[in-house]
């Protein structure tokens, strides 16, 4: 929802959910208003309800023109820049692509020419395997720089590289550099020590070590506009 209605957190107003509860509604045997607002856990209100849908319908009326009017054009600079930089900042597939009003396959087909490292799904993301088989070529490196900013496979996220571990004999042993990183990722927040009641993600991370041949250099995309401090 992104005008009048205000969500609560717990209610379960989706678009995927609220095209349900109308197919359910104007369905042979509909249900009630009450079980309508049940499903998508609100209070019994049929002028809420009625808001919400009717919301519901303008929001894609708008948002198939938008994507109509878009039908067949190139990719302006700015998409391609957004994309990238929504996509390294843990955005779906499908939420950049509701955002610039745009397809699934148009946003995947500048990841894909661009050399944006992609992200393991399901039983590949385990983090206890890494692999530069998720690296396109033009991420392939050998040696990286204290500052440089990377991608780790391993726990695809960016990360900063920190310094070269020297204390052993990594390429002897493993063919590859070792360095020390600083993985970059957003973390739960909930303090009402030192902000009363405010809750939400704020940026976090960790260290650990890494192989050359399972970071992958960003440096590339700088040729898209991106600046990867922001994602530091």
């Amino acid at each position: 929802m992104t005008r009048g209605v205000k969500k609560k957190s717990y209610e379960k107003l989706t678009g995927t959910n609220i095209k349900h509860v109308m197919g359910l509604l104007d369905a042979e045997q509909p249900i009630t208003k009450k079980e309508a607002c049940n499903i998508l856990n609100i209070s019994y209100n049929t002028t809420r309800l009625k808001s919400i849908i009717e919301e519901y319908i303008a929001d894609s009326e708008y948002r198939n023109k938008r994507k109509a009017a878009n039908r067949g054009k190139p990719a302006t600079a700015a998409e391609i820049t957004h994309v990238i930089e929504q996509f390294l900042d843990g955005s779906p597939v499908s939420d950049i692509s509701k955002r610039l009003y745009r397809s699934p396959g148009f946003v995947k087909a500048i990841i894909d020419r661009t050399g944006v490292p992609e992200k393991r799904t399901g039983e590949q993301n385990t983090g206890k395997e890494s692999s530069n088989l998720f690296l396109p070529e033009e991420c392939v490196k050998a040696e990286f720089v204290p500052g440089e900013v990377a991608w780790s496979t391993k726990y695809d996220q960016a990360a900063e590289i920190i310094q070269e571990e020297t204390t052993f004999n990594y390429e002897e042993k493993y063919g590859a550099k070792c360095y020390q990183i600083y993985v970059h990722q957003m973390v739960e927040w909930n303090s009402e020590m030192y902000v009363s009641g405010w809750q939400g993600e704020i940026k976090g991370g960790f260290y650990a070590n890494a192989l050359a041949y399972d970071l992958g250099s960003l440096q590339h995309l700088n040729a898209y506009g991106i600046d990867l401090s922001g994602l530091t």
